[in-house]
């Protein structure tokens, strides 16, 4: 990593020392960002952002606070490290707070192998806005596509250093570049609107600009026309593109903190199926060009490959220090941070087991019910599970798709549902995520 963002982060701890801290970590970030954005072929708008945050969090006793700046001079770092003790001796004391210990550190310091940063030039602006632009012309080749809301391409570059009093210190950079478009199909009271987009580490594997706006514009088109679905209980398909949000409401149930506080609808269910038999949910911080991707995590441990869940049985918690301390549990590596906040437990990379019936197989197999496409709002409790959430698609008669469906709702129980659901094969394996579409069999549905 830059010396600059070492020795920043090394300034903050010496600084945080000095004003009477017992124990410290700093966090050094400088990123630069690119957008372009389009509107009939012409430029319509561009933005450049540079800088660099630094934050620091000390420990005077069981006591901590936490500040950040992004003015870099030594006399903010002072005054930094200053307030920062100031405050912690005035926070009430957290018995779990508290750095690694030395022998819990990660040996890795960074991210060799991991291939989180393109090495190929920053792309110039022009070349964002060709993309955006061919982008919206496909989507207006589209017959039946009337306009396109937002064609945009963008790129970001950030490097990363953290150090600790612990003896922990490591750096690693990331990049990240985009491409999306939105169109709209019809007209007047009639006008649907769908998206596709990509986003990948590595410039030379973002798909072509011209799928992503005829994708997108082919799918707006499948929405004209949708109508109420009638109420009752239905099989749903939750399409690829949204049936991440299922595996993460697990994975939100297993979160350390909302364990801890007792505040999750699985908080009981430890060695319990709570996937269908056969399926597993496995977290990889070790994939090749993927952005949940790290060497270690925001306190200094190592990134792990775990099973949360094998074969249908949950196996464990997502913790970081703090919530593994108060469970009386090994810390799994999860820590996540920005230079201003303190670490809360995360999740790094997820796959779902995928199924062997494709996605037009479940849609053939669930007979009669919702294609749901996309989602609007939602009423979830964390305590018990229930599950509500308007939605949108297509409705699928005796395995076919026949129209588009708007202004519904869908209920549910979350542990019924993820018990129940059965997987396709066509999960995009590059995601941080890689969850394939999801049949949930006998929702609630609320329509006409």
């Amino acid at each position: 990593m830059p010396d600059a963002l070492d020795a920043l982060t090394k300034s903050l701890l010496q600084a945080a020392t000095k004003a009477g801290a017992d124990a410290a970590d700093a966090m050094a970030i400088t990123a630069s960002s690119v957008s372009i954005e389009v509107r009939g072929g012409a430029l319509e708008q561009a933005e450049r952002s540079e800088g660099t945050d630094i934050g620091l969090r000390v420990f005077v006793g069981h006591r901590t606070a936490n500040v950040s700046a992004s003015d870099t001079s030594s006399r903010t770092i002072e005054e930094m490290a200053e307030r920062a003790v100031a405050m912690a001796r005035e926070a009430p004391e957290d018995p779990y707070a508290g750095l690694a210990d030395p022998d819990q550190l990660s040996a890795r310091r960074d991210a060799e192998g991991l291939e989180l940063c393109d090495p190929a030039p920053e792309p110039s602006p022009e070349a964002l806005q060709d993309d955006a632009a061919r982008a919206e012309a496909a989507a207006l080749a589209v017959k039946g596509v009337s306009q396109v809301q937002s064609a945009g391409a963008g790129y970001g570059a950030q490097k990363i250093h953290l150090a600790a009093t612990n003896g922990f210190e490591g750096g690693y950079a990331r990049s990240e570049r985009g491409l999306s478009c939105v169109a709209i199909a019809g007209s007047g009271t009639g006008m649907e609107r769908d998206y596709d987009g990509d986003s990948r580490i590595f410039q030379a594997d973002l798909r072509d600009a011209q799928e992503i706006g005829t994708r997108a514009g082919e799918r707006a088109l499948a929405r004209l026309d949708a109508r109420k679905p009638p109420t009752g209980s239905y099989p749903v398909l939750f399409d690829e593109r949204i049936a991440a949000s299922l595996i993460g409401h697990l994975l939100g149930a297993i979160n350390g903190q909302a364990i801890s506080r007792g505040a999750s609808f699985l908080r009981d269910a430890m060695g319990e199926q709570v996937l269908p038999e056969g399926l597993s949910l496995i977290e990889d911080p070790s994939r090749i060009r993927a952005t949940g991707s790290r060497p270690f995590d925001a306190e200094g441990l190592p990134t792990q490959q775990r099973a949360i869940v094998e074969k249908g049985i949950l196996q464990g918690w997502t913790l970081d220090l703090a919530t593994a301390r108060k469970l009386e549990l090994t810390p799994t590596g999860n820590a996540a941070r920005g230079p201003g906040s303190g670490p809360q437990p995360s999740n790094w990379n997820i796959a779902l087991t995928q199924g062997q019936a494709s996605r037009d197989d479940l849609i053939a197999e669930m007979g009669t019910g919702l294609l749901m496409t996309s989602m609007i709002g939602s009423t979830i409790n964390p305590n018990t599970g229930d599950y509500s959430r308007g939605a949108s698609g297509l409705w699928v008669e005796n395995g076919e798709i026949t129209h588009a469906i708007n202004e519904c709702t869908i209920a549910g129980n979350l542990r019924d549902m993820l018990r129940a659901m059965i997987p396709a094969n066509d999960a995009r394996r590059h995601l941080s995520r890689v969850v394939p579409s999801l049949l949930v069999p006998g929702m609630t549905l609320a329509g006409a």
